[in-house]
This record gives C-alpha cells, sequence and structure tokens, in this order.
C-alpha cells in the first residue's frame, strides 16, 4: 500500500500544480512579446562567462515549446572547446543521462516530447548544465513540468563532483518567490537575455 502523503506536502503539491499553469501562460507571454534576439543575447552573456572552460562538458536541451532557445549558446560553446550533450529521459523519476550530441548526431524521438542522440552516441557527464524552466526567483530555486528529472540528476551529480546548473529563461519569467521544498535543487546561475545572475549563500 502506498503511504499517504502528509498534508503539508499535499498542499505544496497544488501550489506548485497551479503556479505551473500560470507560469506556463507567462512563458508564453514573455515568448510572443521577447526580441527575436533575445537566444542571441542569452548566448553572448554564456559565452563570456563560461566560453573560456575547453575541455569541459557542457549539457544544453533542444527547446519545447516556448523555452527560450538554447542552441546558439551551445553551439558557440562548442566552437570555444567545450563538448557539448543533451539530457536522455531513461525512466520515470530516475536521473538522466546525457549523450555527445554535434550537428551530425543521429537524433531519435524520447518520451515526454523529447529529443536526444541516438543510443550510439557516447554517455558523457556534464560539468555545466544549461536547464530550461516554467519560472524562477532570484535565490535560484526553478520551477519545471514536475518530473523531478532536473533534481534528481543535480543531487547525483552534486554527490559526485562539482556541476555548475545554469538556469535559462526568459527575464519576464522571474518571480518573486517560486514554491519549494527541500527536494529541489538549488541552481548556481540564471541566464537571460539581459544577462546573468550568479548564485551565492547571500542570495
Amino acid at each position: 500500500m502506498t503511504p499517504e502523503r502528509p498534508p503539508n506536502q499535499m498542499s505544496l503539491d497544488r501550489e506548485k500544480s497551479e503556479f505551473r499553469k500560470t507560469s506556463l501562460a507567462s512563458r508564453r507571454w514573455a515568448a510572443e512579446k521577447s526580441s527575436p534576439d533575445a537566444s542571441v543575447s542569452l548566448s553572448d552573456h554564456l559565452v563570456a562567462q563560461f566560453g573560456e572552460m575547453s575541455g569541459q562538458i557542457v549539457s544544453g536541451y533542444l527547446a519545447i515549446g516556448t523555452e527560450i532557445n538554447v542552441a546558439p549558446a551551445i553551439a558557440r560553446l562548442e566552437q570555444a572547446g567545450l563538448v557539448a550533450t543533451l539530457p536522455v529521459v531513461t525512466a520515470a523519476a530516475q536521473p538522466l543521462k546525457f549523450r555527445r550530441w554535434t550537428a551530425g548526431t543521429q537524433m531519435e524521438p524520447g518520451p515526454l516530447r523529447t529529443c536526444h542522440p541516438a543510443a550510439n552516441s557516447p554517455e558523457m557527464t556534464p560539468d555545466l548544465l544549461i536547464i530550461p524552466m516554467l519560472a524562477f526567483d532570484a535565490d535560484g530555486y526553478r520551477i519545471g513540468w514536475g518530473g523531478g528529472f532536473y533534481d534528481r540528476t543535480l543531487w547525483k551529480l552534486r554527490a559526485e563532483k562539482k556541476v555548475i546548473a545554469i538556469g535559462a529563461a526568459f527575464e519576464a519569467q522571474r518571480v518573486e518567490k517560486v514554491p519549494r521544498d527541500e527536494h529541489d535543487a538549488r541552481l548556481d546561475w540564471i541566464a537571460t537575455e539581459m544577462g546573468l545572475i550568479e548564485i551565492t549563500p547571500s542570495n
């Protein structure tokens, strides 16, 4: 028998569910109203900060729906000498895996509307992760679709080595406070078309 969830957790789950709905609507608005050059500006900021980390492994993502496009950033970071990967959803409630990606990589469809490098691409462990989100706050917390894939991944990777987690979004996705609990992993940086925010203990 599945144990009952405590009332406070059920209340937070409901709060997050409602927050996702409003955040998705806000992101749609942000994507419609943002400059066509938003992804280029985001790319400029990321390359300026992380472009000298040649040899490090970076994970990006293929934008779904109104997620901000990080493909220009990944391409430029790869040109700067970083090694590009994309995430792979293997199963529910499991950390993500990452496979090598280049412009000529064979791709295959995955669950949840994702697309990832085919199984013949080597698995790699990223040093930097560029992560999509529905909303973020100045404390470095994000909210996504609710699958917990990135939270599990960050907890796992951080137990193994130092990694840098960078949330990517439109500036208009910033909120005062994201609902969160102890399972939610904090980001190290926020990247928007307006610039970068480094998350420090004082945040």
